[in-house]
């Protein structure tokens, strides 16, 4: 049985390790999360237990996406592959478990292969940054084995190998808080503990250590989760429990016809009718008194109904965390309580009837058919974020988070007039989505559509005068307008709202250079890696106005140190070329620039001044006149005959070569090339390299090109 659960969990979800990452959290949980990326490191570990990871606290999990950059690096099949996994062994886990306390060997297996293929498992599996569910779940499931064991063999031991369970559970999603209620509801059954009506005052007092765990925990939750928590004058309280009491009842209906399922649902606000309401007043209340009538009598309906409660109620949206209405994740483990329940209540309604095997028998290999294919599907969907977001779009309306995000994945391969339409339908459709609305002034400005960017963000800004991202964004436009000074002010206004804001710093670094406040530039650039120390731009910028101010032993500090975050990186890597040339160190810097050529070998500068300093440094072991002839010509070829500087090169490498007649005539265009452009101080320059030549010398100096 364990492997037929097995097979059709992967059945559903082994495409997915062909999937890549999605552009919807994927990037804070791993792929720009340098924390994770770095793989698993005791920082990391600390980091972990100390700080929130995408706005939650979960340590364990982010430990586990530490361990598979550690072992899979970026590629996604290895992140799905570990999310397909852990979700498999809850699976069997939740069969060996059912298996254990009711003794139901089919029962127990048709409520885990629903659990297994369900279409809104989907979501929890197939999407990576859901890793804390399925981890979660195999905690949950590890703890109600440890519980049914305790039960049985009380022990001290026992029951503190079940409380270590419950803390790494908690640990890996503090959803979990209401585990102490579950393991309540199973005393009831199918354990049984309870005696005759009363409850014996051991199940209770067994628990509060639990419930004090769950507490600890729930306090930290909410620390973490602070920045995301939508404010009550923004969702007032009774729109919440509105929407909190359809939610329930949507689970009940998309448990039974799971489709048009979605990555994000908008929340309805005030606009759910008293109708939908009221009728989910009743449906649940109903649902409920039966339950309670018939306890005795099917006691399953009891620990079934008020399971699925207990674990939905953390994330009902009373206390509201984003802006959606419910998501499809949220019944990963809640729905369990419903399986049991309707498995049970069937089995047992149609316990009179003849070929009542063949009948259940036949029924169950349908359902499990059927959300087999659906669940394929409905996986299908998740292969990439374009193939997503087009399916959320088709399948909800006035979706505003599935516009932005579809825009974000648009403006990232310069689909810009598309993005601009994405990003205008989220703005129009909720006119207060402030990213929504950043994002479209980002794209208008990457159009070239810069004084339209500018007025929209002004009129942003007279709604919410405090966004600093908006003036933030302003700066940007105003900044690629050539207005320095306005930019500088933005920057500076978004600084003052948000100081921690390494971006803000970084622009604001730039727009000062810009503006010849070389000192002021530097500062903003340190400033900026105090915010993100792995910020490989600002090290690169710090290290070029270092070098423009000749403290060169800092700046190649900073390249090194830039290096070190990103070691693909052409820029720096040239650039620390040139400053060990500046401090006497040509064969360091040889290693620099042929490294820059293997990272991008049409990189000029690269090829320029490396063939500059093989053509021309005055140790011979340095120079190799063929090598420096060939790369000359190949930055002259890429230059097109306008860049004076790689002329000089190449006629230093021609004569470098002996090919002094050569020389002189490029020497000659190079000259004439300066004065064209008003260059006269590199005229005189190329004057005295062609009277260098006429005596068959080639020239000969430690300088940079």
């Amino acid at each position: 049985m364990s492997v037929f659960l097995a097979a059709i969990t992967w059945l559903v979800f082994g495409q997915t390790l062909r999937h890549g990452f999605l552009n919807y959290d994927d990037n804070r949980y791993v792929y720009e999360n340098p924390e994770v990326t770095s793989g698993l490191t005791l920082h990391g570990i600390v980091w972990a237990f100390t700080n929130r990871h995408a706005n939650n606290w979960h340590p364990l999990t982010s430990i586990s996406h530490m361990l598979d950059c550690q072992f899979f690096g970026l590629n996604a099949g290895g992140h799905h592959f570990v999310n397909v996994f852990l979700h498999t062994v809850a699976v069997i886990l939740l069969f060996l478990v059912l298996r254990a306390m009711t003794g139901s060997i089919w029962r127990s297996a048709f409520v885990a292969a629903v659990f297994a293929v369900h279409p809104l498992r989907v979501e929890s599996v197939a999407w990576i940054s859901e890793r804390k569910d399925v981890l979660s779940a195999v905690f949950f499931m590890l703890t109600l084995g440890a519980y049914v064991r305790y039960v049985r063999q009380p022990s001290l031991g026992h029951y503190v190998m079940m409380s270590i369970l419950v803390a790494l559970g908690l640990m890996s999603k503090p959803m979990l808080v209401t585990v102490p209620f579950v393991l309540l509801l199973v005393d009831y059954w199918p354990l049984r503990r309870f005696a005759g009506r009363r409850i014996n005052q051991r199940i209770i007092f067994e628990k509060i250590p639990l419930l004090v765990l769950s507490v600890a925990l729930s306090a930290v939750t909410f620390w973490a989760q602070t920045r995301g928590m939508v404010p009550v004058e923004k969702l007032p309280l009774m729109e919440r429990i509105n929407n909190a009491l359809v939610t329930c009842v949507t689970y009940l209906q998309q448990m039974i016809w799971p489709a048009r399922l979605a990555v994000f649902y908008p929340h309805p606000e005030d606009r759910l009718q008293l109708l939908q309401v009221a009728l989910a007043v009743g449906l649940l209340t109903l649902i409920t008194a039966v339950a309670i009538l018939l306890r005795h009598k099917r006691p399953y309906l009891i620990t079934g109904w008020f399971w699925y409660l207990a674990m939905l109620a953390p994330v009902i949206g009373i206390i509201q965390v984003g802006s959606q209405a419910h998501a499809d994740r949220y019944t990963y483990l809640p729905q369990i309580g419903l399986y049991l329940l309707v498995t049970w209540t069937t089995s047992d309604a149609l316990a009179f009837w003849p070929h009542r095997r063949k009948i259940l028998g036949a029924t169950a290999v349908i359902v499990i058919i059927a959300l087999t294919w659906r669940a394929w599907i409905q996986t299908s969907y998740w292969r990439n974020s374009e193939s997503l977001w087009l399916h959320t779009l088709a399948v909800t309306s006035e979706n505003p988070v599935a516009h932005n995000s579809f825009g974000l994945l648009l403006l990232g391969h310069d689909r810009l007039d598309e993005a601009i339409d994405q990003f205008q339908a989220a703005a129009n459709i909720d006119p207060g989505f402030v990213d929504a609305q950043n994002n479209l002034s980002v794209a208008l400005t990457k159009k070239g559509r810069v004084d339209e960017a500018i007025t929209h963000l002004r009129r942003i800004l007279e709604w919410y005068p405090e966004e600093a991202k908006t003036h933030y964004n302003l700066g940007n436009a105003l900044l690629q307008k050539g207005e320095l000074s306005d930019a500088v002010a933005a920057y500076e206004k978004a600084l003052s709202i948000q100081p921690r804001y390494a971006d803000g710093h970084y622009n604001l670094g730039i727009a000062l250079q810009q503006n010849g406040r070389i000192d002021e530039a530097i500062a903003q650039y340190q400033k900026a890696l105090q915010d993100k120390p792995d910020y490989a731009e600002a090290c690169y910028m710090l290290g070029n106005n270092l070098l423009g101010k000749s403290r060169v032993d800092e700046a190649i500090a900073a390249y090194q140190r830039a290096l070190r975050i990103r070691p693909d990186y052409p820029q720096v890597q040239n650039n620390i070329g040139l400053a060990l040339l500046l401090k006497g160190r040509p064969s360091e810097a040889i290693v620099h620039w042929e490294k820059t050529l293997e990272i991008r070998s049409d990189f000029v500068d690269a090829l320029n001044n490396l063939g500059w300093v093989l053509a021309t440094y005055p140790e011979s072991s340095i120079r190799n006149g063929a090598r420096a002839v060939a790369l000359a010509e190949r930055a002259h070829q890429l230059s097109g005959d306008k860049n004076p500087a790689i002329l000089r090169t190449l006629a230093a490498a021609y004569a470098e070569s002996g090919r002094f007649a050569e020389a002189m005539d490029i020497a000659q265009r190079g000259l004439e090339l300066a004065k064209t452009e008003g260059n006269y101080a590199l005229a005189d320059i190329f004057a005295g390299d062609i009277a260098v030549y006429r005596t068959n010398a080639p020239v000969r100096t430690a300088a940079e090109p």
